[in-house]
């Protein structure tokens, strides 16, 4: 096997520059822990920004992707599989709503929720084609594809690929007030993260997300919460909308649902909604797809058997007070929920997670000051005092 030094330098040669990774090079992954060419182990409190909410190669969820494999992994949507019935059913009753539209990346489930809502504005309230508005946050992150691009307000995820896609108002996160005075007759939804992941795991008021359900509801309009990130128990919850005692029309739903194995996403919401969509009107070959129905059906029995609601939630409030020990001024704020945490600087926070990684925790900063834990779920309080003992070396100020 090549030297990391050695994969790195490949990478770069052939790869295209539009990442720029931590130099770590992990070839083996098992639950929490991580490993390199040279066999050095790490403490993975990234988890993939949370499609590894289940660990590295779960053995419940691998032996199902092998058995799917040697049966069957692709019929495309021209024909029916005997999987997909079943996933759908699954995730209809997980996040209680009538109908699932299995795609598979994050930025497609986006995609599909924003032509949901546009067609539904059309169909169902009567907006001109064309003229259906959709609210969305500052320091949103939805994904990467031109027309999500172009309702960011990350400079660096838009410049140069213009000309963007029009019917999208950016109100302040966290501001009810706001969403309520951007409304317009042509609004069909308010797009919102119930907790924002890449802005720097930004925690918005309590009952902000309350209030936006009774604001979408008095207005007919359609709430819409991108669930990517903080879904399937990661913030100790089954759903972070529920921390409120909200149910959203419509949830994007993705990462952790493919069991850290596969790209696996959906829309889910009812049937008045999704009945706008006929054959032909949308679809994707790949999405919903035998291999990834068996692992998605496999990742949600799992979760709802073991618990990992609970467990996200117990070992979070763990986390977060072990880190509340440490000791630098430079600390300004430790916030999160469940095991979706973040640790903001008043200064850079590159340095302090060079320091994480050679002292053998994985994690990446955001936002230039703030650090995100994000362990597994399924990581043992063993695993997470030896690493939050690293942690703590690292991130207090000597």
């Amino acid at each position: 096997m090549l030297s990391s030094k050695e994969i790195i330098a490949k990478t770069q040669k052939y790869g295209t520059n539009n990442y720029q990774p931590k130099e770590v090079v992990i070839v083996k992954g098992e639950g929490a822990i991580a490993y390199d060419p040279e066999g050095r182990e790490y403490f993975d409190m990234l988890s993939a920004y949370s499609a590894l909410n289940f660990g590295h190669c779960h053995p419940e969820l691998v032996a199902t992707a092998k058995a799917q494999i040697e049966t069957l992994t692709l019929t495309s949507r021209a024909f029916h599989n005997a999987i997909l019935g079943d996933f759908c059913e699954a995730l209809a009753k997980l996040t209680g709503k009538d109908k699932v539209l299995p795609m598979n990346s994050g930025a497609e489930a986006v995609e599909t929720a924003i032509k949901t809502a546009r067609r539904w504005g059309h169909m169902v309230k009567g907006i001109e084609n064309g003229k259906q508005e959709i609210i969305v946050c500052r320091n949103n992150f939805h994904g990467r594809t031109v027309t999500i691009i172009s309702m960011s307000t990350d400079e660096n995820a838009r410049i140069g690929y213009g000309p963007y896609t029009p019917g999208f108002k950016v109100i302040e996160y966290g501001n009810a007030e706001a969403l309520e005075e951007a409304i317009t007759p042509n609004t069909v939804a308010f797009l919102v993260e119930p907790i924002q992941g890449e802005a720097g795991i930004i925690v918005p008021p309590a009952g902000y997300l309350k209030k936006a359900r009774e604001i979408c509801t008095k207005h007919g309009i359609l709430l819409i919460a991108d669930e990517v990130q903080t879904g399937f128990a990661r913030t100790g919850k089954l759903f972070a909308c529920m921390h409120e005692d909200v149910e959203p029309d419509i949830y994007v739903l993705g990462k952790a649902l493919g069991g850290g194995i596969m790209p696996v996403s959906a829309v889910a919401a009812n049937a008045d909604i999704m009945d706008v969509f006929t054959p032909g009107s949308h679809g994707s070959t790949f999405g919903g797809n035998p291999l990834a129905a068996a692992i998605g059906l496999k990742a949600m029995e799992i979760l709802v058997r073991d618990n990992y609601a609970k467990m996200a939630e117990e070992k979070g409030a763990y986390f977060i007070s072990k880190l509340k020990e440490i000791e630098n001024p430079e600390i300004i704020d430790i916030r999160g929920k469940g095991l979706l945490i973040g640790v903001e600087f008043s200064v850079s926070a590159a340095p302090y997670v060079y320091k994480l990684i050679k002292g053998g925790v994985l994690a990446k900063e955001t936002h230039e000051r703030t650090i995100r834990f994000a362990p597994p779920v399924i990581i043992t309080y063993g695993q997470m005092d030896a690493g939050l003992k690293i942690i703590k070396e690292a991130l207090t100020k000597h």
